[in-house]
C-alpha cells in the first residue's frame, strides 16, 4: 500500500514532506437504524461514532491537528437506500501557512433513492499565507435529501488577525440523476485586501454556503429567509429556490456573528444544530 506520506519537490525550495489522507465511508440502511457498512481511513482522516443514533452520527478527525501546503485530504461518504447520516468534525480544520503549494481537499458525496445527509463541518479556518484548493462533488437520486453547509473564515480574528494575506478556490457540483443541477466557482486571492472590497465582502471575514434539497424545498424558503433577518445582527445574506434547490450565502465580520445566522438558517432547513458544535 502507498505511504499516505509523500515528498514533493518544488523548484528550489527545501523537500518537506505532505500529508496524503483519505476517508471512505458507506453507510446501509439496518431496520429502522443506519449503520457503517464500510469503511476506510489512511494518513490521519478517522471516522468516528459519538453517538448511536438516527440519523446516524458520524464525526469526521484529523488527526494531524490541520493540513499545511501541499497536503492532499480526501473524503468519501456513500449513503445507500433509506439511509440517514449527520457528518460533522469535532473542531475546526485549520489550513497552514504554505511555502508554495496549495493544500487540496477534496469531499465526495453520493446519495442513492430515500437517503438523507445533513453535511455540516465546523468551519475552515485560513491561517496567514495559506493556500487552499477545495472541491465538493455531489450526486444524488432525485428521491434523496441533503443539507450541506460549508464555512470559511479569514484570520484568528481574536488575536487580531483581520488582513492576512490568503487564497482560496473554492468549487461545488451537484448532480442529480446524472445531470449537473448547481456548479459554483469562488476565487478569492491576498484575502484581507480583497474582502475589504465592497462589491466582495465589504470587510466580512467569515463565509458561509448552504445547498439544500428536498421534497417542496421551495416552501421552506420564506422561514429560511425569515431566520436570516431576525438570528443575528452584522450578517449580510441573501437566499434563493430553483430546480428543487435551496441556495444561501451569509457574510459576516466574524464567525461568532455569522454562527446564530447559520444555526438558525440550518434548523429552518430541517436540519438541528450538530451536537459537536460549540
Amino acid at each position: 500500500m502507498d505511504s499516505p506520506l509523500a515528498v514533493e519537490p518544488r523548484g528550489d525550495a527545501p523537500n518537506r514532506q505532505r500529508a496524503r489522507a483519505e476517508a471512505r465511508a458507506s453507510f446501509a440502511r439496518v431496520g429502522a437504524r443506519t449503520e457503517p457498512q464500510r469503511l476506510f481511513e489512511t494518513g490521519g482522516l478517522r471516522w468516528r461514532f459519538p453517538r448511536s443514533s438516527t440519523p446516524c452520527e458520524v464525526a469526521i478527525v484529523n488527526t494531524g491537528g490541520g493540513v499545511a501546503g501541499g497536503d492532499s485530504y480526501s473524503v468519501s461518504l456513500t449513503l445507500g437506500e433509506g439511509a440517514q447520516v449527520e457528518a460533522t468534525t469535532p473542531s475546526a480544520e485549520r489550513i497552514y501557512r504554505s511555502d508554495g503549494p496549495a493544500a487540496s481537499i477534496a469531499t465526495r458525496l453520493v446519495l442513492e433513492p430515500g437517503a438523507g445527509l445533513f453535511w455540516l463541518p465546523q468551519e475552515t479556518l485560513m491561517f496567514e499565507g495559506a493556500r487552499l484548493e477545495r472541491r465538493l462533488e455531489l450526486d444524488t437520486s432525485g428521491e434523496a435529501t441533503f443539507l450541506v453547509a460549508e464555512t470559511l473564515v479569514f484570520g484568528r480574528l481574536a488575536m487580531g488577525e483581520t488582513r492576512i494575506d490568503a487564497s482560496v478556490r473554492d468549487s461545488w457540483r451537484v448532480r442529480r440523476d446524472g445531470h449537473l443541477v448547481f456548479a459554483d466557482e469562488t476565487r478569492i486571492d491576498h484575502a484581507g485586501a480583497t474582502l475589504e472590497l465592497k462589491a466582495v465582502g465589504a470587510g466580512a471575514r467569515a463565509l458561509s454556503t448552504i445547498v439544500a434539497s428536498s421534497p417542496n424545498i421551495e416552501a421552506r424558503l420564506p422561514d429560511l429567509r425569515a431566520a436570516l433577518e431576525t438570528a443575528g445582527s452584522g450578517v449580510e445574506s441573501g437566499a434563493s429556490a430553483f430546480d428543487g434547490l435551496i441556495v444561501a450565502r451569509l457574510l459576516a465580520a466574524s464567525f461568532d456573528q455569522l454562527r446564530m445566522s447559520l444555526v438558525a438558517s440550518i434548523i429552518a432547513l430541517g436540519g438541528r444544530k450538530p451536537r459537536l458544535w460549540p
